[in-house]
């Protein structure tokens, strides 16, 4: 299993100095190599030169990764050592692998590459005509600029404190806690601790909740920040698979958790991402009866859980325990409903386990920022009115892009979700890291659906958001479209050079 590395970027001058790159195991190459001959009918050498590339332009083999030695990867492969031996060659020919004395070979990216920037590396901060779509996002919601505007009467009143604030501003925390009530689960403010976004909020939990060699059970695919952070802190993962179509496999995770007894089961039951798809009411039950048992803390990723388009959302997981007596931590995010700029989110927990994170928060920050409070105090009030707004604009959204690839592709899979913020297009052959990089040549940047599983895989999948405006939309399906030509289309067996769109 791949241990989750740093992706800061070394030089090679770096590497002849006393930094000892870290290796990647052959097992876990081979993990993330999974179907990398299928379809190409390339010599086997250059099919494996081409994964790997794709690996690395992708992000799931960092800079500074020291690769397998030849003969354990081929052994793992199944194939000779003159096939690794030749593809590391190409590697190194094509500047994606430089070799380094003591060190083998170490995977870089070749200067090109470096100069452009990357949205995932650089925060979304990309040329003007790139179409930055790795992250599922929307624009500022309507009446933040008026809600920054109301904010800033309370900034006197704030001054007057000290600015460190690692439980959250009382106001905020008494609207969430309102927000949760209103949605069908009583909450106290009490309750709530205010974080730096869900992600900072996940890497909190995972540093309290998990040890070194805990069984982490995760959905697969999934939110791949998520996993990282559970990796980082020691822990074992456990997948259990997620469709769009049919949701959950119940029986594999009411299986897996009693196999396994996980200390936390990470889960995302109301439009789960990449996904879209809900658990239903007697699922969830189900998941926290066993969950009891088991001695697991469920945490209920909402990030996406207030976007939904059609129908009625289920109520909050944690109102389904009863008298199940499972423990449940539900995180939530003002980003994804108000604007990604605005840096908060939130977790709803027992009053015990929030005095465990307030212990534990100091080392890695010492509180959210003031501000950013202050404008989602006036915002989290008024959720469902913005609700009713991002619900007009997504359903427009959905329907175009859905609709136009359904036209246009059909031989793709796309599900229509119900709410969140894209679609998991299954492609039918596993391509989507190499369409992904036809699509970046013409300046439209996806996220492979290789980024979701936790151990690679989901090469035949492609998240497609929906949140762009219309002419963006129209731009987008352009560029799948010729992306799937130029990569071979729907026949078998066939796969363009990857050389070609990197």
């Amino acid at each position: 299993m791949l241990v989750r590395i740093g992706l800061h970027v070394e030089s090679q001058s770096r590497y002849r100095g006393s930094m000892i790159p870290v290796l990647l195991s052959a097992r876990s190459a081979a993990l993330l190599l999974t179907d990398w001959r299928a379809g190409t009918d390339a010599p086997a050498y250059e099919a494996l030169s081409d994964a790997l590339r794709v690996l690395v332009i992708d992000g799931r083999i960092p800079q500074g990764v020291r690769l397998p030695a030849e003969r354990g990867l081929a052994t793992a492969l199944g194939v000779s050592r003159t096939t690794v031996a030749n593809a590391y060659s190409r590697l190194r020919s094509d500047g994606f692998v430089v070799s380094v004395r003591g060190s083998g070979s170490v995977v870089r990216l070749p200067a090109g590459l470096i100069g452009r920037p990357d949205p995932e590396r650089l925060g979304g901060v990309v040329e003007d005509d790139v179409l930055d779509l790795r992250k599922a996002a929307l624009h500022a919601a309507p009446g933040l600029a008026e809600a920054v505007e109301r904010a800033t009467r309370h900034v006197p009143a704030a001054l007057a404190g000290i600015g460190y604030d690692t439980v959250g501003d009382p106001g905020l925390r008494a609207a969430i806690a309102d927000r949760y009530t209103e949605r069908g689960l009583p909450t106290d403010p009490s309750q709530i601790v205010v974080t730096i976004g869900a992600q900072h909020a996940i890497a909190l939990l995972a540093r309290v909740l998990v040890r070194r060699g805990d069984a982490v059970l995760v959905e697969s695919p999934t939110y791949p920040h998520a996993h990282e952070a559970f990796r980082e802190a020691g822990g074992r993962l456990v997948g259990v698979p997620v469709d769009a179509r049919t949701g959950w496999d119940q029986a594999a995770l009411e299986t897996t958790l009693r196999r396994t007894a996980p200390a936390v089961a990470y889960v995302m039951p109301e439009l789960h991402n990449p996904t879209g798809a809900t658990m239903s009411g007697a699922a969830r039950e189900r998941l926290l009866a066993v969950a009891a048992t088991t001695g697991t803390t469920v945490i209920a990723d909402e990030t996406m859980g207030e976007l939904r388009i059609d129908g009625s959302p289920e109520l909050p997981l944690a109102a389904w325990g009863g008298g199940s007596g499972a423990s449940v931590v539900m995180i939530g995010s003002a980003d994804k409903v108000f604007w990604g700029g605005l840096r908060i989110g939130w977790i709803r927990a027992s009053p015990d386990l929030l005095q465990r994170l307030l212990l534990a928060r100091p080392t890695g920050d010492l509180g959210t920022p003031v501000l950013d409070q202050l404008v989602a105090r006036e915002l989290v009030p008024r959720t469902a009115a913005v609700l009713e707004a991002r619900r007009t604009y997504l359903r427009q959204g959905r329907d175009d892009v859905v609709g136009a690839l359904r036209a246009r592709l059909p031989e793709w899979d796309v599900p229509s979700p119900a709410g969140g913020l894209t679609t998991w297009v299954g492609l039918g052959r596993p391509v989507s890291s190499a369409l992904v990089l036809a699509a970046r040549a013409e300046g439209v940047v996806l996220a492979s659906g290789g980024v979701f599983g936790p151990d690679g895989g989901f090469e035949r999948f492609l998240r497609v958001p929906f949140t762009m405006p219309p002419a963006d939309r129209v731009r987008l399906v352009d560029v799948l479209e010729r992306s799937w030509a130029r990569i071979g289309g729907d026949a078998a067996g066939v796969r363009g050079s990857l050389a070609a769109v990197v």
